[in-house]
């Protein structure tokens, strides 16, 4: 691998030249580094930097080489993880300035088995405040670009993590996902992401203010330049945490199809509940198209028997069940108040949100009854179809867009205007029911922004989801890196 490919290059394929003698780690390091000091400041990706301790750990990861030990899957690759994250010596904030005096005594499950595998971790990369923005700011770190248009978003929550991998910033990024903050940022930025099943990675060390507990419906997963790095990724950070790990192991299932032309596709690529734009769905038919000429069995609308209404509100009331611990107690009290003690049949996200945040523990085992029958409805659906293609949201980036409330902001859709929020119907789709999802890039619009395809499959077929990503990287169109970045 020559210097010029270095930044833009797979963790895969780095890892490969650095275990074969090609490049070194440290010299793999510096490149980044160097990028990030020339180029950082147009983005504002990365946030921390741990240069030094990152030199002294490349250097030990060459001199095991040298030695003939290999530390393990990802010895040596230079990489960099959502700010979010508990890592030993560095600030981990979720943007609140309260915490920006702070410092990680320790490192989060995920952040300990990366560095176990050999990775080099020199930095963080930005989020939103709380991690609840499909933008990435907050009064910590600032405001964070898109590298393919810097008056754009990169998406969010791990919007410094899409941003700084396309960029070529760094080779790898470990994200999280709840309301689709791997998905859209990968989408965003026209870079590979995935979603794993629910439960697959523990969330042990990714929480704010000491909490232990880990949140319903949220994930931790990979953000990579290729859909094999997403399995890299996944495969040294999936697993029980150290309690579960005394009983039991995760053993995925294999990829269900070698070739497009063997898998059954069911494709959405619209819906009433929340319109797409034609930029998004122009893309989706071009690729649906070429899946047709692979041979593939393709079933354009197929959708189990689930009530998208029904489907959007299960998933804002559990959602905001699970974040409802940022609110403070009188905010709670203002809910209640505004919204009564009883759930209603509105599909208005703020409406839905308040009465989520203040129902009762009857109200979400009711809840969580709907979500488990759906569940066995996917489950049917994925006896017939191997994976679901589907938006990740109804755009490509917006604009960047400070303004308050969040939920009354609004975006362009064929002309119409819509509220953002109502995007996280594409969300719902996977997180509601535990099913992992993987982020292609699938081509650029006609704006030349990317679009990515969200690939959903069963519970625990991350494999199969993941295959499909490669295959299409392989077949139909792979990683591009934006051409500011690329001089």
């Amino acid at each position: 691998m020559d210097h010029d490919t270095i930044p833009f290059g797979s963790a895969t394929a780095i890892v490969a030249a650095i275990s074969e003698g090609r490049l070194s780690a440290r010299a793999a390091l510096e490149q980044y580094l160097e990028r990030v000091e020339q180029q950082n400041a147009l983005l504002n990706a990365v946030v921390v930097l741990r240069s030094d301790e990152a030199r002294a750990e490349a250097d030990a990861a060459d001199r095991d080489r040298a030695a003939g030990v290999c530390r393990g899957p990802l010895h040596g690759l230079p990489m960099t993880v959502k700010e979010s994250f508990q890592l030993t010596g560095t600030p981990t904030t979720w943007g609140l300035p309260k915490l920006a005096g702070t410092t990680s005594t320790r490192d989060a499950v995920v952040i300990r088995r990366l560095r176990q595998a050999g990775a080099v971790i020199f930095g963080k990369s930005n989020v939103p405040r709380l991690l609840a923005d499909w933008q990435t700011y907050n009064e910590v770190y600032g405001v964070t670009n898109n590298p393919w248009d810097t008056s754009r978003s990169p998406g969010g929550s791990s919007g410094g993590a899409a941003a700084a991998l396309a960029a070529g910033f760094t080779g790898l990024e470990l994200g999280t996902d709840i309301g689709s903050s791997i998905r859209n940022p990968a989408h965003y930025c026209g870079v590979y992401g995935h979603k794993p099943t629910f439960d697959i990675v523990t969330q042990y060390g990714h929480a704010p203010d000491g909490v232990v507990a880990e949140p319903d419906l949220g994930v931790v997963g990979p953000l990579g330049r290729s859909a094999a790095d997403l399995e890299l990724g996944l495969d040294v950070i999936a697993g029980p945490d150290d309690i579960d790990a005394a009983a039991w192991r995760l053993t995925l299932p294999p990829a269900r199809r070698p070739a497009l032309r063997e898998f059954r596709i069911a494709v959405m690529m619209d819906s009433p509940r929340c319109p797409v734009d034609a930029d998004i769905t122009g893309r989706l038919q071009h690729l649906v198209d070429f899946l047709g000429w692979e041979g593939a069995r393709l079933s354009v609308g197929a959708w189990p028997s689930i009530d998208p209404d029904e489907l959007w509100r299960v998933y804002l009331r559990l959602l905001r069940a699970a974040t409802s611990r940022r609110y403070t107690s009188a905010e709670v009290v203002q809910f209640r108040a505004e919204v009564g003690s009883s759930l209603s049949d509105s599909l208005d996200y703020w409406q839905i949100s308040r009465e989520a945040t203040v129902m009762g523990h009857r109200d979400w085992l009711l809840m969580n009854e709907f979500r488990h029958k759906m569940r066995l409805q996917w489950q049917a659906f994925f006896r017939e179809f191997d994976v679901l293609l589907c938006p990740v949201a109804s755009t490509t980036a917006m604009r960047h867009d400070p303004s308050e409330p969040r939920h009354e902001r609004q975006i362009n859709v064929n002309g119409q205007s819509m509220r953002s929020i109502d995007q996280l119907f594409w969300s719902a789709v996977a997180t509601t029911c535990y099913l992992p999802a993987t982020v292609a890039p699938i081509g650029l619009s006609g704006a030349g922004l990317p679009v990515g395809v969200q690939i959903i499959g069963p519970q625990y077929g991350d494999k199969t989801t993941i295959a499909f990503a490669k295959l299409l990287e392989r077949e139909f169109y792979a990683f591009v890196p934006p051409p500011r970045f690329t001089d």
